[in-house]
Parts: structure tokens; sequence; C-alpha cells
């Protein structure tokens, strides 16, 4: 059986901190992924992220297993690229929601260098910030 907590407000164990539960609900990120985006890409870890399709160059679809309410939701992300294998080698990428509309069950993305052009991503993540349908 299913039991149920309802409250307004979350507060410490001192009583002296509080949020509304309105702000964890909804600043919640409803959506991630830690993709690898190189070779055959995969899923490392996700939330929410059903399924994975690589498009060519940089561009990755995310599918959610739960819709979005609307396409109105918040689409960030960064990646990196280790060019050597070394740590010391990490380079920052663009990597952030491709120029197509938004639909409530897929996002698209786009990974770009630092010069503009598309490119593939060692490791992307992606995450997403709105109400579920």
């Amino acid at each position: 059986m299913a039991s149920e907590l309802r409250v307004n407000t979350l507060k410490d164990a001192a009583g002296s901190n509080e949020v509304a539960m309105t702000y964890v609900a909804n600043g919640s990120a409803k959506a991630w992924a830690n993709i690898s985006g190189t070779g055959t890409i995969s899923l490392r870890d996700s939330l929410n992220v059903s399924s994975l399709t690589d498009d060519g160059t940089g561009a990755y679809d995310t599918s959610f297993s739960n819709s979005f309410n609307t396409t109105n939701y918040c689409a960030i992300g960064n990646g990196k690229e280790n060019s050597s294998g070394s740590r010391n080698s990490d380079v920052d990428r663009l990597f952030h929601p491709a120029r197509t509309a938004f639909t409530t069950s897929v996002c698209e993305w786009l990974g770009q260098n630092l010069s503009g052009g598309d490119a593939d991503l060692d490791e992307a993540f992606p995450m997403v910030l709105g109400d579920l349908a």
C-alpha cells in the first residue's frame, strides 16, 4: 500500500532553516544523464532518460521515461573532451539543446568544439528542469 506525506515546508532538525515545498518540487532536475558520447554512445547513468540516440557528429537525442507537461521546460548541459587520456588535458566543450523545437518526450542536444563546429564529446551532461505530465 502506498503512503503519502503532505507538507508545505521542510525544516532542518534545529528548525532554523526552512524551504517551501514548491522550491523542492519545482527546482529539482526532472531528467539528467551522464553520456559517453564517442564511439558507441551510451548512458553511464541517468534519471528519467529511457534512451539515447546518436544523430550524427555531436548530435544526441534523450528520450524521457516520463514526459514533461509542456515544452516550456529548461534544458541545460555541459560537456568535455579528453584528447590525450590525461586528466590534465580535459577541455571544456559546448553542450546545449539543439536548435530544434522541444517536444514533451524528447530533447535534442548538440556538442560543439570551441570553434563552433559540431563535435562528439567524451562526456556530456544534459539536465532538464520543468513539470512532468
